[in-house]
């Protein structure tokens, strides 16, 4: 007898068939199909639990095949489908056809949560299988694509123990349908947390414009400057005027969390982008995904949202330049033995920076003046490498803000725009891509290809003859070039104008003029 199973891989996973055959012979339990340390352990634990559970292991020779057998399996949550498929071998519980089950197993018999319940069931869906059994700790996960809401005919049993598990077969068997879990999937409204505002900075009209810009377009990002010139304060509260994802966007975020996060934590949609902000101590693993068996990193983590890399030159040299590819083609390709995975990374990049190792260039105070000799400011900003800041289209140069700046009277305390105000333009922005980029499998303006950015980022004449005069002057490269039309292209959204003018143009160029030499920040502390 079988039982469908799941194994995560990759951005997805793998329908596993569990085959169990009872032959007379010498009492022992064999499993065939490469199975790795925790899918061999799981003997042990299935026959405590059908003991501690009030069932008899059958006294014979037990043979259980995982198909397909040329792919390796690990994890322990082919425990319950294990435990389950010994059961329909043995007469002891009924097995309909296409029923999907995971679950770890306790000694006591109780099921644990495992990870990928959300992708276990997009997987079994698209292989036409829409009856389900998950652990109790997965029903709010299970819930989002199986519960009761939705209209793909799936439903899905939340057994607490292996004993629930096969009551829910046996019902199956009297009535033709699993008893359906009256779980239904958590509202995601104030799941998220709470980023701050941007009126909490004070200043830094530049600074906040261009990451209203990179909110509405998916541009990427680099701020550099001095310590204490909000710097990271302001760029943790991007995801605050970022537009919410749309209904396929969040089932695809959820898979991807559920995949690579604690079992069991996921219990309602994730609807609004994420920010990531790995520790600069980070591996290029952690960052990009892998693993024995290929696991969602980081850049996949903020797939539809945001990677923010504090500090950034702090960051090892090969997970600086390995994000190049991903930033280009969206996905992250990781080869293993047994194939090529692709994880998906959907980001963009958002690096703050100081603009010297010491982080005093630019000081406006001559008395705390950067000691870092010229060749030690350029070795560290070579950390970027010229190849991944070309792909950075917005590029902003700040100073800490003054003390007339800081507005610390009440009175003054109401004069910076609120992030609420600025997520009203830049949700209006982003409806007017949606709509512009319907069908064509683009998402933001930063996505334009090359071939689409003239037809689709048309100018008048003025901005035509602005644009290309910038470009002679300041000597900009083939995606320089188009990066300016991309962001032009925002700033005219932003205003809910089809043809770009020649101050979207002017103001573009600005944006990406600055980063090539961390000399430049002397230009503006002057």
């Amino acid at each position: 007898m079988s039982v469908m199973a799941y194994m995560p891989y990759g951005a997805g996973g793998i329908i596993i068939r569990v085959e169990t055959d009872i032959r007379r012979g010498i009492p022992g339990v064999d499993i065939s199909g490469l199975a790795e340390g925790a899918v061999r352990e799981a003997r042990e634990r299935v026959r405590a639990a059908f003991r501690n559970s009030g069932f008899k292991f059958p006294l014979d020779r037990v043979l259980i095949n995982l198909a397909p057998a040329g792919l390796k399996k690990d994890g322990a949550a082919l425990d319950l489908p294990i435990a389950l498929s010994v059961m329909a071998a043995a007469e002891l519980a009924p097995i309909p056809e296409n029923l999907l089950v995971m679950g770890e197993l306790e000694l006591s018999g109780r099921i644990r949560p495992v990870r990928g319940v959300i992708a276990a069931i997009a997987e079994g869906l698209a292989s036409g299988i829409t009856e389900f059994i998950v652990p109790a700790g997965n029903a709010g996960e299970a819930a989002i694509l199986a519960g009761k809401q939705n209209k793909n005919g799936a439903c899905f049993t939340a057994a607490e123990n292996l004993q629930d598990a096969v009551n829910a077969l046996f019902v199956r068997k009297e009535t033709g349908v699993l008893p359906v879990s009256t779980e239904t999937a958590v509202s995601s409204a104030g799941a998220d947390k709470i980023t701050g505002d941007f009126a909490e900075v004070r200043g830094q009209s530049i600074y906040k414009r261009t990451m209203e810009i990179a909110a509405a377009g998916g541009h990427n990002v680099l701020v550099f400057g001095p310590p204490g010139a909000g710097k990271t304060m302001l760029a943790r509260r991007l995801p605050s005027i970022m537009a919410d994802l749309t209904s396929d966007e969040a089932v695809e975020v959820t898979r991807l969390h559920s995949l690579a996060g604690p079992a069991g934590y996921i219990d309602r949609l994730v609807t609004r982008p994420q920010m990531r902000t790995p520790h600069h101590s980070a591996s290029a693993e952690g960052i990009l995904g892998g693993g024995r068996i290929p696991r969602p990193g980081e850049i996949s983590l903020a797939h539809f949202g945001v990677l923010y890399l504090d500090e950034a030159p702090q960051f090892r040299i090969n997970v600086l330049q390995a994000l190049r590819e991903p930033l280009e083609d969206r996905v992250i390709s990781i080869s293993r033995a047994e194939g090529q995975v692709r994880l998906p990374a959907d980001f963009q990049l958002l690096m703050t920076a100081n603009a010297c190792r010491c982080g005093k260039l630019g000081m406006r105070n001559t008395e705390n003046a950067c000691l870092c000799s010229p060749e030690e400011v350029n070795r560290y900003w070579r950390r970027f490498g010229g190849a991944l800041l070309d792909r950075v289209e917005i590029r902003a140069a700040v100073m800490p803000p003054k003390a007339e700046e800081m507005g610390t009277r009440t009175a003054d305390m109401g004069q910076e725009e609120k992030s609420a105000v600025i997520a009203v333009r830049v949700k209006a922005a982003v409806e007017i891509q949606r709509h512009r980029f319907k069908g064509m499998n683009i998402r933001r303006n930063a996505m334009l290809p090359a071939g689409l950015v003239h037809k689709l980022c048309p100018m008048n004449e003025k901005a035509e003859d602005a644009f290309y005069k910038a470009v002679s002057k300041l000597g900009f490269s083939g995606r320089a070039y188009h990066g300016v039309l991309r962001t032009a292209r925002t700033i005219a959204d932003l205003e809910g104008k089809e043809i770009i003018e020649v101050e979207h143009i002017l103001e573009a160029v600005h944006h990406r003029r600055l980063g090539e030499d961390p000399w430049e920040i002397l230009q503006i502390s002057g």
